[in-house]
């Protein structure tokens, strides 16, 4: 593809972005979202992943380019197996998460940042021998969105740090704004 055609590309899609902001802006107020993907947890010579959803609801405060959410919401991480030193293991761990989001729109695309704490609480199993842990530790994340007047599709990794693992949160789902 040349690259006049390419920059014309690019430009109309910025003047349809640009046209098609007044409507997917939404006003500040509430939401819930559900989303689902992957959850890996790292400790020791544990590196095992599973499927993972979350459940969400926060308030944002929508300003015309920056905007600003507080969110809580349960998440479930999965049961990830494995073994330790050739021994089977296993985790099945929840968790209770409030953040703070700031972000940007360009149209009806957008990008958030989000930090905050989860309350944890993980079942261990290594080897027949159960136990369980719990904390809460600090978390922080990158989103995606595409924004559909009070319909959102979203897209987010989060790292999370849970006493000596590691658990990396890859999800996408759906917000609903009211």
């Amino acid at each position: 593809m040349k690259f006049a055609t390419t920059v014309r590309l690019f430009g109309a899609a910025a003047v349809a972005s640009l046209l098609l902001a007044p409507a997917a802006q939404a006003d500040s107020g509430f939401y819930l979202g559900a989303s689902v993907g992957d959850t890996s947890v790292e400790f020791d010579d544990f590196d095992e992943s599973d499927t993972s959803w979350k459940a969400y609801g926060g308030y944002i405060f929508d300003m015309p380019v920056l905007d600003f959410a507080v969110e809580v919401g349960y998440l479930d991480f999965g049961s990830q197996g494995g073994e330790i030193l050739q021994v089977p293991a296993a985790v099945d761990a929840t968790g209770i998460g409030a953040f703070g989001l700031a972000g940007m729109d360009f149209g009806v695309f957008g990008w958030f940042v989000k930090a905050g704490y989860v309350s944890w609480d993980a079942d261990l199993d290594l080897g027949g021998l159960s136990g369980s842990d719990d904390g809460t530790d600090l978390g922080y994340g990158l989103g995606f969105r595409l924004n559909f007047s009070s319909i959102e599709l979203r897209a987010e990794y989060e790292l999370l740090e849970f006493d000596d693992a590691d658990v990396d949160m890859a999800t996408v789902g759906f917000v609903w704004r009211f």
